[in-house]
């Protein structure tokens, strides 16, 4: 037999690399491997990174530091399915990283994640590939980047997934993207709907509630409450309500419910079916604080509609709200506070909280937390508005006090809706003296103070409802209050600047009040706003008038027009016309002015002040404005049977007092007095007579050295008192008003010139007579009595002075070319009618020029001729 050969293995080819099995401990070596081209390799090394990324943010940390990120980003797309679901499914947990997430939206990734929710994929890879998108969905970029390629499309077709974690994490990535319009705008565009209704069966909380909240975000679109309702998801959300066990859902389906409560339809589908009874009863019920807060944030929803109210209002909705007031739970009362808010609106339930519900709310004013105070101020706010029964019930459960502290708080809405409150309570003037007791006014300082225009607004209003009375007024000025006040006009907020005008017209009614928001600069600022078409506003305008009410010579220089009611006293003067923004200076300053060829400044003043006697030195000093004169004794005898007259310290006078002459009349007269004698005369006078004259004259030059440390009066103006007195004396008894306008007209005309044709008027020389008066008192400011020749203006000024001191109505009316004039009213009982009713009175100017006396109906040819020609 032969020897058997042993067969000889053929070695391996040469070009064959021999199996190599390695065992890593190195994270970093294992992301080395992620580069290989070996399947098995790389389905090994992701199924380890994944293990490791797993325990903890750590290691996703290191993972993102050893630049795993990138490769792992490529192996999505891999063509064996094992390494492209192991990659998913490390993007899965890695994606909750922040900074991995930022380096997925750089590296543009989202196209290769959404692709993997395809059907045909593995229930692994939809799992973790959804769980990416849901990590990459809370930040807004994410959202956009998901969107806009298409992820909601198969995100809502994976809610019909068998897996639970699909849908867990489909659903709630679906929850974060429709908090973007767009998505949820979208989201009705693939109907939605009907798969998240179905997840509300789900048996895993998590699922249902994030069906809820998803719910709850989409249904605030009216389409989508449509579409809810027609899926029957009214029925599944009261289900929940009524199954105790699903507790813990109740909250977001009470969101859900208030939400589809905001549209008719539902709302009487709801009480139709009795829904909404079961939600009332489920929320009064309840003692879960925070389901009753949603039932009544879900009342308050649906209450801004008004059929919505009356629905609540059968279904005896504020029974419920007068429960939850009594919640120990914060929130729910601040709910149910907001709810009457709402429900406030409707007259029956404003009606209802009148005796219960208000007590209740006043109780809450005293909270010690601030959000409850405010809620509980708007709820009576609300309720107060238009209502003077509840504003009442309000005062009788004592909110006064409560309310005025509440201005003290840091809330600016607590602070705007208790002013509200007050505002409204203020309008009853029992109620007003009340809130006036508590130093409201001190109160507002704050509120006013305020950088918020809502609270701005509302505490001016306050003012203007609370300063109805003088001593109010006193205390807003005493306080400091007007100075916050008159800032508040200059506000770019339209309301704000309107109550504040509101606020300093009902101010101006008290002078001392107004004179002072004159000196704040309440005039000029209101003054700037008219003159803006677009700034000012039919306060600013009533608030401007009102304070030139109370300043009569501004008025008239700036509109030419004093009514029948705006009365001239002393210290008045016409400065003549000024543009709308010209300063009008003070008349001390006009009275200290050098003399110069501006027109005349015509004063009127009956008071005089007495001062010390002067000394020698002021004997011998030139007396000007600002200093004392002694009273004519004739004054003082005329005195006696009227008034007593003193003559204020303005005009230098004799210190000897001068006989009084047998017509009764005062000698110490100006030099107009005596050159209109003089002027019957003719021109040609006597030296001795010149000198008598300018014994008669007042010298009046300028103020001397010194003089400023002494008390200020206005230049005295006997002649006036004199006027006044026998106007008062003889005029003043006639009892027909007509016959005084007429005497009166005489009168006026008598001590201006007398009567002047119309053909001679060119030839009255009364400038060269106002001139010397100037000249003669050293001054610009001219006393009216001391005026002999008068032109229209003159005449027109002194008839409403002595007019007004005699009660005899008429206005002032400036016209071109030194043309004033006087219009009064008078009944026509010619015209009487046959059931005794009279006509309205018909209009005259008073000729005081041309037929001393004549009055001249309003829009007839005479009158224009007087007035224009």
């Amino acid at each position: 037999m032969g020897k058997k050969i042993k067969k000889e293995v053929e070695p391996p080819p040469k070009d064959v690399f021999d199996p190599l099995t390695i065992e890593s401990k190195k994270a970093a070596t294992v992301v080395l491997m992620l580069n290989s081209p070996e399947e098995e390799i790389l389905a090994k090394a992701c199924e380890a990174i994944y293990k490791f990324a797993l325990k903890g943010e750590e290691n996703k940390a290191t993972l993102l530091e050893l630049g795993a990120v990138e490769p792992l980003t490529k192996l999505l797309t891999h063509e064996d399915k094992v390494v492209r679901r192991n990659a998913t499914m490390i993007f899965g947990i890695l994606a909750s990283n922040s900074d991995v997430k930022k380096l997925l939206r750089e590296l543009e990734v989202m196209n290769s994640v959404i692709a993997q929710l395809a059907p045909e994929e593995e229930v692994v890879i939809h799992e973790f590939a959804s769980l990416c998108l849901a990590n990459m969905s809370v930040e807004y970029t994410g959202k956009v980047q998901i969107f806009e390629h298409g992820g909601l499309e198969p995100l809502i077709r994976l809610l019909s997934s068998p897996d639970p974690d699909v849908k867990k994490n489909s659903i709630e990535c679906i929850y974060n993207l429709v908090q973007d319009f767009q998505c949820r705008t979208t989201l009705q565009e693939l109907n939605a709907i009907p798969p998240i209704l179905e997840l509300l069966k789900s048996e895993y909380p998590i699922i249902q509630l994030l069906a809820l909240k998803t719910l709850g975000v989409i249904t605030c679109d009216k389409e989508s409450r449509t579409m809810l309702k027609d899926n029957q998801g009214l029925d599944q959300l009261t289900k929940i309500l009524e199954a105790k066990e699903l507790n813990d859902l109740h909250v977001e389906a009470l969101s859900v419910i208030a939400n589809c409560l905001e549209d008719m339809d539902t709302m009487v589908l709801m009480q139709q079916t009795g829904g909404l009874k079961k939600l009332l009863s489920f929320a009064e019920n309840s003692t879960i604080p925070d389901i009753q807060k949603n039932a009544a944030k879900a009342i308050t929803k649906a209450a801004y509609d008004p059929e919505n109210r009356k629905i609540f209002h059968e279904q005896e909705v504020e029974k419920c709200l007068v429960t939850l007031l009594g919640s120990d739970s914060e929130g729910t009362k601040i709910a149910a506070s907001q709810a009457i808010s709402a429900m406030s609106e409707n007259s029956s339930s404003k009606d209802f909280f009148n005796t219960q519900g208000i007590p209740q709310i006043v109780q809450l004013l005293r909270s010690d937390n601030e959000e409850v105070r405010e809620a509980a101020a708007l709820a009576l706010a609300n309720l107060t508005t238009s209502s003077p029964a509840n504003a009442n019930a309000a005062a009788e459960a004592d909110a006064i006090d409560p309310l005025i502290n509440i201005l003290s708080s840091k809330r600016d809405g607590a602070i705007a809706n208790a002013a509200t409150v007050l505002t409204n309570m203020a309008i009853q003037e029992p109620l007003r003296s009340v809130i006036q007791s508590h130093e409201v006014m001190h109160a507002l300082l704050g509120p006013l103070h305020s950088t918020n225009t809502v609270v701005q607004s509302t505490a001016a209003l306050t003012v203007a409802a609370t300063a109805c009375d003088v001593e109010a007024r006193n205390e807003l000025r005493n306080c400091g209050g007007l100075e916050p006040l008159t800032e508040l006009l200059h506000s770019k907020n339209d309301e704000v600047r309107r109550h504040a005008s509101w606020a300093v017209m009902v101010c101006a009614s008290d002078e001392l009040t107004a004179v002072e928001l004159c000196r704040l600069g309440a005039l000029d600022i209101l003054e700037e706003i008219n003159l803006s078409v677009s700034r000012k506003n039919k306060f600013s305008e009533a608030a401007y008038n009102k304070l030139l009410n109370n300043n009569l010579s501004l008025k008239y220089s700036q509109t030419g027009y004093l009514s029948s009611s705006n009365i001239i006293t002393d210290g008045f003067y016409d400065f003549g016309r000024i543009n709308p923004g010209t300063k009008l200076l003070p008349l001390k300053e006009l009275c200290l002015q050098e003399l110069n060829d501006h027109r005349a400044i015509l004063l009127v003043n009956s008071k005089s002040e007495t001062s010390p006697p002067p000394s020698m030195e002021d004997k011998l000093s030139d007396v000007g404005y600002g200093r004392s004169i002694s009273s004519s004794s004739s004054l003082r005898r005329a005195s006696k049977e009227k008034s007593t007259f003193h003559f204020s310290a303005g005009f230098g006078s004799p210190t000897e007092e001068k006989s009084e002459p047998t017509s009764g009349r005062n000698t110490v007269l100006s030099r107009g007095a005596t050159k209109e004698k003089g002027s019957r005369k003719g021109r040609g006078k006597k030296e001795e007579e010149k000198v008598k004259e300018e014994e008669e004259v007042l010298a009046v030059p300028k103020l001397t050295e010194g003089s400023p440390d002494k008390e200020w009066y206005p230049p005295p103006d006997p002649e006036f008192c004199v006027y006044v007195y026998e106007v008062t004396k003889s005029i003043l008894p006639i009892i027909n008003i007509k016959d005084q306008i007429e005497a009166l007209a005489k009168y006026v005309a008598d001590k201006m010139g007398g009567k002047i044709s119309k053909e001679k008027l060119s030839d009255f020389s009364w400038e060269l007579h106002i001139s010397e008066l100037k000249f003669q008192l050293k001054s610009n400011v001219i006393p009216i009595g001391y005026i002999k020749k008068g032109i229209f203006y003159h005449r027109a000024l002194l008839f409403k002075a002595l007019a007004d001191k005699i009660g005899v109505g008429c206005c002032l009316v400036r016209g071109e070319y030194s043309r004033a004039w006087n219009e009064v009213k008078l009944l026509n009982e010619a015209r009487k009618g046959i059931i005794g009713r009279l006509p309205p009175p018909e209009e005259y100017i008073v000729d005081l020029m041309f037929h001393p006396g004549a009055l001249l109906k309003l829009r007839s040819k005479e009158a224009d001729l007087y007035r224009f020609l």
